[in-house]
Formats: C-alpha cells, sequence, structure tokens
C-alpha cells in the first residue's frame, strides 16, 4: 500500500488535528420559553430539561448562557388565554409579555444578543401562525399585524426578529418598517426554509400553540419538495434578510447543504422540539448516550454547511464544548 487513510485516524490528538468541522457555544442559539408569574418554573412533560420560566427565571438562564459562552438566545413566549384573539392584538402590545422580556433581559445584560419570535400562534384563538377567515389563514392581513409585531420587539430592544410564519412577502414588510423608522441596527433572521413537520409537536405543548383545526401545509413548505427551499431562501436576501434558517435540522441535511451553497449570507439550523425529545427519550431508556447523541447531530448540522443552531440543549452543549 501507498496510502494507509487510518495513519489520520490513530490517536485522539490527530484526529483532532485534521478534524474539518468544530462546534463551540456561541455557534448555539439558545430557545426561551417565557410565562408571566414570578418565580415560576414549569418543566414542559414532552422535553425533559426544558422549562416555561417567568421573566426573572429567564434572565438567570440567560446570565448563566452568556457565562457559558453562548451568544444569543430566541425567545418564544406562553400568552395567556384571555388574551388570545384572531386580531394578534396582544402580539404588538407595547406592554407585552414578549416585549417585556426583551427590555429586562437586555436591560440585565446588553451584550446577549436577543432574538424574538415573530408569528401570531402563540396569541391565536386558532392557534394558526396568521389570522383566520373561515378556515383559511388570510396573507397580506398577517403580514400587516407581523410588521407592527416586529417593530414593537425593535423599540423594546431585540436585536434579530426572526419571522417564523411563512407568509409571503413578510420579509421585505418588516425591512421596510424597521427602515422606515430608524431601526436600521435590528436584524432579521428569517425562517426561509420552515417544512410543514410532525416533528413540531413537543414545542406546541410548552406554547398551547397547536392548531384548533386543519393544519398548516398552506404556509409551511412540503417536506417532499427542496427546489422551493432555494426560491424561498433566495427571496428572502432579497427582500432583507441578514440570516436564513433551515427548520427542521436532522430530516433536512440536503437542504442544508444545498442553501450553503447558494447563499452568501449566515444559514441556520433549528434542532426542533421533536429531534430533541427522541433523543432525550432513547436515552432515558438506556438505549444511546445523550450527550454523544446531541454533540454527534450538532457536528452532521455543521458539516451539512450550518453556521448556528438552534437548540433546547444549547447550555448542555456549552458545558460538553468547554470540558472537552
Amino acid at each position: 500500500m501507498i496510502r494507509r487513510n487510518r495513519i489520520l485516524r490513530t490517536s485522539p490528538a490527530i484526529r483532532s488535528m485534521v478534524a474539518e468541522n468544530f462546534l463551540k457555544p456561541s455557534d448555539f442559539i439558545a430557545p426561551l420559553f417565557v410565562t408571566e408569574g414570578n418565580h415560576v418554573t414549569e418543566e414542559i412533560s414532552s422535553m425533559p430539561g426544558s422549562f416555561r420560566r417567568s421573566i426573572d427565571g429567564t434572565i438567570t438562564e440567560v446570565k448563566e448562557l452568556w457565562s457559558l459562552g453562548v451568544k444569543s438566545v430566541l425567545l418564544f413566549i406562553k400568552c395567556p388565554d384571555e388574551l388570545k384573539d384572531n386580531k394578534g392584538t396582544e402580539a404588538v402590545n407595547p406592554d407585552g409579555l414578549m416585549q417585556r422580556s426583551i427590555r429586562a433581559i437586555k436591560d440585565a445584560l446588553p451584550e446577549m444578543i436577543v432574538m424574538t419570535d415573530v408569528a401570531l400562534d402563540p396569541y391565536s384563538i386558532y392557534g394558526h401562525d396568521g389570522i383566520v377567515e373561515g378556515e383559511t389563514i388570510v396573507n397580506d392581513a398577517t403580514v400587516d399585524v407581523l410588521t407592527r409585531m416586529s417593530l414593537s420587539h425593535a423599540q423594546a430592544g431585540a436585536d434579530f426578529v426572526a419571522p417564523s410564519d411563512m407568509m409571503d412577502g413578510r420579509t421585505l414588510a418588516i425591512r421596510q418598517i424597521l427602515e422606515d423608522h430608524h431601526f436600521v441596527h435590528t436584524g432579521i433572521m428569517a425562517y426561509s426554509a420552515k417544512y410543514a413537520s410532525c416533528f413540531y409537536g413537543p414545542f406546541r405543548d410548552a406554547l398551547d400553540s397547536a392548531p384548533g383545526f386543519g393544519d398548516k401545509k398552506t404556509y409551511q413548505m412540503d417536506y417532499a419538495n427542496s427546489r422551493e427551499a432555494i426560491k424561498e431562501t433566495l427571496m428572502d436576501i432579497e427582500e432583507g434578510a441578514d440570516i436564513v434558517m433551515v427548520k427542521p435540522a436532522m430530516a433536512y441535511l440536503d437542504i442544508m447543504r444545498i442553501i450553503k451553497d447558494r447563499v452568501n449570507v449566515p444559514v441556520s439550523a433549528y434542532h426542533v422540539s421533536g429531534e430533541y425529545a427522541m433523543i432525550k427519550a432513547a436515552a432515558q431508556r438506556g438505549w444511546l448516550n445523550e450527550e454523544k447523541a446531541f454533540i454527534e447531530s450538532f457536528t452532521s448540522m455543521k458539516r451539512a454547511g450550518a453556521d448556528l443552531i438552534a437548540t433546547y440543549y444549547a447550555k448542555e452543549a456549552a458545558k460538553l464544548i468547554n470540558n472537552y
């Protein structure tokens, strides 16, 4: 033999020296669930190790994440049922839970990058991402609310707004309203290739945001398609997106690779609640090693082209990396 490939696998030091992809804590975006109240911490039964926290507990969590090297959080709020409607009224409330959460985090730790979910499902009596007429989720009226929602987040201090609704034209509309109100430093992380997936189930438990009728297939993408993902992503970039996202992650590594090869902006992967819960459940049963399964999964996303990874395991992953 003149070529012995195993030479480059001989020891941990050699393997580390020639490794092509590395994880670091700042690769991770930590999604956080915020609920009303004080000193509230509620574990989400379908997402072991994940919690809904009141603002005070969220601030404590944010400070710990920062100390571990995680530089960004993505906020989701659990809206009380009595404040839900079909207009997104609470979504644009300047004193709503989201807006108060943003201000509190930026006051406590200004350096933390605060990203905010922009969609109507947590605020909707129907659990859909937009305004409902009959059984149709209407596009343009929804975009109008999303733009005002994004502006309210920027006014509260958000660094990035993250529209996850998949309405047509919302990225351009959001960019325009931010520019019109001189929020020229507020970024947009667009959920550009968000698929209609069964892997979102535990997340909907976390926010009580499951659709009250039908499904989300008229606005989220068909998982049979890949060219559509390219089209949607390129349009979002043309409309002003600073970061684009593929969601879910593990079943869509091919989409990540295709998009990474076509764009010149950062690509984020969202390791969604069902993907997280599957590993947790298997580990609890002793079927696999939890830590190794998560790190291998995240490394596969980096290998596929993800620059950033949103995951409910961000804190644990950062600890593992720091102690490696």
